[in-house]
């Protein structure tokens, strides 16, 4: 089905959407190639610290390629005649000005390294515009009670506090190659979701910006997973993960305190018809928060761990949920996926409760799913194996074979194996070894 009869059926600029998506991926992934040998010969990349998992010094410096297709897709969507309504608010020019600022600092940071309290003041300051420029949370839509209006300073403070903490969540999950760009992009494809309903299904032009967002983001991530994934080439660095995050609170700020619940028609009736019409969609009216509850939980124990040991709440250790994942015996990849599937079942199973709130089949499967995940994370040295016919398409680890024989001893004074280059890292080439005559 081409994508003109789909955009019929469905009454949505999809093409503009998926336009808009493929040149934030498609700009970040040209641009990682040339920012990564910039980084090289910038050196920026730090030497390998205790709470490091990689082994080899990485280049950082990711945040400028996203940072470039996240401005190449908003220059795109502003010439689309789909998002003209949206370009003549003031928020995607906030969203820009708050993700430069806080760009510049997380590739100062990469570079030189910034001190935590300055890069928090920063955070807030970066907020601060964005709330000048009119991205702020205006209401809150309370249960029971109907829309609450924020005064300028409550507006402000909540603005700000969503945009810090959505910065440092982000930027504390950022421990293993692909983590961060995975789960942030499992975010921003379920937030997208809900804004496109909102937009679409309620006729809500408010929630429009939000859209436009996520879909950028979910771009700005695809086109950098490739060059994350394990074993990672390159580092999104705090100028990319403080820029995933900012991207996503921009979008949670613009459709939480901006569309107004009175639209949705939610506070109509009896109190008791009221609370139960609410509940499907005010839980997503969070969702940009609910969609973190891993990496939140996570800094959030951080915190409370570090300020327990006497230490500062900012000061790095190997305490994190996916350093934890990996001292249970988890493999690496293992380790991320099991991450990635978290994200996914709460994200993705709020949008679903916020669709179908009165079928219990969806409860149901969320239970399941959460069964089948704590299994898997309680067996981290299960192998599953698959069949000889299906061998071909699965890593090595998972392929039946015979049995392999011990290796023999080396006869004292035999001659020491042979170097041999089989690639090249960051800093040089790659070595195996092998013996004599092999």
């Amino acid at each position: 089905m081409g994508l003109d009869r789909l955009s019929e059926l469905v009454g949505h600029p999809v093409r503009e959407f998926l336009l808009t998506l493929f040149v934030a991926a498609a700009v970040t992934y040209l641009l990682t190639g040339p920012v990564r040998k910039f980084a090289i010969a910038a050196g920026a990349m730090p030497e390998i610290r205790a709470r490091d998992v990689h082994r080899e010094p990485t280049p950082r410096l990711g945040g400028i390629a996203m940072f470039g297709g996240m401005c190449a897709a908003l220059l795109v969507a502003s010439r689309l005649e789909a998002f003209d309504f949206v370009f003549d608010l003031n928020e995607p020019r906030a969203l820009l000005s708050g993700a430069a600022l806080i760009w510049l600092l997380g590739v100062l940071d990469d570079k030189w390294g910034v001190d935590a309290l300055i890069k928090l003041g920063a955070q807030m300051v970066a907020a601060g515009v964005m709330v000048v420029q009119g991205l702020t949370v205006l209401w809150l839509p309370v249960p029971g009670v109907g829309t609450v209006i924020l005064t300028p300073m409550q507006g402000t403070l909540l603005t700000v506090a969503v945009v810090v903490i959505s910065i440092n969540a982000v930027n504390f999950v950022d421990g293993l190659d692909g983590l961060a760009a995975g789960m942030v992009a499992i975010a921003a494809a379920a937030f997208f979701l809900y804004a496109y309903r909102l937009w679409y299904g309620h006729n809500i032009e408010a929630a429009a910006p939000a859209a436009l967002f996520a879909a950028i983001l979910l771009g700005m991530c695809l086109g950098f997973l490739p060059h994350n994934m394990h074993p990672a080439r390159i580092f999104m660095g705090d100028s990319g993960s403080m820029l995933l995050g900012l991207v996503l609170a921009a979008g949670a700020i613009s459709i939480t305190g901006q569309v107004d619940p009175d639209a949705l028609k939610l506070f109509e009736g009896s109190e008791r018809e009221a609370v139960r019409s609410t509940v499907p969609v005010f839980i997503p009216l969070v969702l940009p928060l609910t969609i973190l509850t891993v990496p939140i939980a996570d800094l959030v124990l951080a915190v409370v761990r570090r300020t327990w040991r006497g230490q500062s709440p900012f000061a790095a250790d190997r305490g994190h949920l996916h350093h934890r994942l990996l001292e249970m015996g988890h493999s690496y990849m293992r380790a991320v996926l099991l991450m990635y599937f978290w994200a996914a079942l709460v994200a993705f199973g709020m949008v679903a409760f916020s669709v179908q709130s009165d079928k219990m089949w969806i409860i149901f499967l969320i239970v399941g799913l959460s069964a089948v995940g704590l299994v898997v994370l309680l067996l981290p040295h299960y192998t599953p194996r698959v069949p000889r016919w299906a061998q071909r398409f699965v890593p090595p680890r998972y392929r039946r074979g015979p049995r392999s024989e011990p290796a023999e001893e080396a006869p004292t004074g035999a001659e020491e194996p042979e170097k041999v280059l089989v690639g090249a890292t960051a800093v040089g080439e790659r070595a195996r070894w092998r013996k004599p005559g092999h």
